[in-house]
């Protein structure tokens, strides 16, 4: 079999890039370990970047996420006892859409089956072959048959553990890391949220995050040690915690309830450079993860996606290499300016134990200067609304 690119993974990226590719006449074929069920069982962020959505738009699959998504145009930090909002729309003239991820993928997911586009789910040893030389091929086994696809290209979606990081890391690839000392526990629960807007609240017990898949389901989070293990976590000492971490009006509003997700997920920073190596590229959680806060994960796959899908355009339309040439500088500019504002919203948002009284200090004055500068919230605003491509 031949195709112009394999997309070695069916999350958000690959199945956007697909989507794209397909739209504008150029052959791809997505490969996946696992099959759909299992991609859209898995639970992940939903605030959307004004770019994200646009891509979305392009991509012909996003007429649900705006009847359903939420737009939000600010957020509210929590410090001190008190509240303070930053007004997206007011300071940057743009706001961001709420919209889970599995939506979004299942969106994509639906369209591609729509349009025709050819995916292989559990596709056991996927293995990319000579994307140093020019005729790059993809081999992987199905029902007791190996097979192979010939391409020009291939996109590697597949995340941070997937074969396509795994395939270079003998290739001159540096890896940038940071981990940090704690980690995130979190409830999913069909509860109607505790505001319209998220809160991100800094309090001396840690870190805390109100936020929404939906009018109906609500998503929190707390900040706990790594030692921390799920189970030991029941609901109810779950919304007794979050409670005692937010101002006293938002806690006395919030409505519990059982639980229908829990989990503790570590944070960390991670990124890969360089993102291109031959004719194989790595495109999102592949070549960089950044800690949740600054809700950049997946709007930082599609600004990759972004960048590759320029690239390939140029390539099979205007017979160019230069968009391709340029596709790992181009998305890592962006991808740094990202860590650096996720680095420092978790900074400014948790607590350290290293850092003890004098950290807990710093953080309130800079919270307490940043309620009071429009040049501050301003800069904040522009980050979180998503810089552009």
């Amino acid at each position: 079999m031949r195709t112009q690119v394999v997309i070695i993974g069916s999350g958000p990226s690959g199945l956007l890039l697909g989507q794209l590719l397909g739209k504008a006449g150029i052959d791809n074929v997505i490969i996946d370990r696992v099959d759909r069920d299992y991609i859209l069982g898995r639970i992940r962020a939903g605030v959307l970047e004004v770019g994200m959505v646009s891509m979305m738009d392009q991509a012909g699959a996003g007429e649900r996420m705006h009847k359903e998504g939420l737009v939000h145009d600010g957020f509210d930090l929590s410090f001190s006892g008190r509240r303070h909002r930053i007004n997206l729309k007011n300071l940057t003239g743009t706001s961001v859409m709420v919209y889970g991820q599995t939506e979004l993928t299942r969106d994509l997911m639906d369209h591609r089956e729509a349009d025709g586009g050819a995916t292989v789910y559990n596709a056991a040893n996927v293995t990319p072959h000579d994307f140093d030389g020019e005729k790059p091929y993809v081999t992987y086994e199905k029902d007791g048959v190996t097979h192979r696809i010939d391409c020009d290209f291939i996109a590697g979606c597949d995340g941070f553990h997937g074969v396509c990081r795994a395939s270079v890391q003998d290739k001159g690839i540096q890896n940038y890391e940071k981990v940090y000392p704690f980690g995130w526990l979190g409830i999913l629960a069909d509860v109607p949220p505790v505001h319209h807007e998220l809160i991100y609240a800094n309090h001396a017990r840690g870190f805390a995050l109100c936020s929404q898949r939906s009018l109906t389901r609500s998503r929190y989070y707390v900040q706990v040690p790594l030692t921390d293990k799920v189970e030991e976590w029941s609901d109810d000492a779950f919304w007794d915690e979050i409670r005692s971490r937010l101002p006293v009006d938002v806690a006395e509003a919030m409505v519990t309830g059982s639980s229908i997700e829990k989990s503790i997920a570590p944070l960390r920073s991670f990124v890969a450079e360089p993102l291109r190596f031959g004719r194989l590229f790595l495109v999102g959680d592949a070549g960089h993860i950044v800690p949740p806060t600054g809700a950049k994960g997946l709007n930082l796959a599609a600004s990759d996606v972004h960048y590759l899908f320029e690239g390939l355009q140029g390539f099979y339309g205007e017979k160019s290499i230069a968009g391709i040439d340029a596709y790992s500088a181009r998305a890592l500019a962006r991808i740094w300016k990202a860590e650096r504002f996720s680095w420092s919203m978790t900074t400014l948002m948790h607590r350290f134990p290293a850092e003890g009284e004098f950290g807990q200090k710093v953080q309130e004055a800079e919270l307490d200067y940043l309620s009071s500068s429009n040049a501050a919230q301003t800069a904040m605003a522009e980050n979180y609304v998503g810089l552009p491509y």
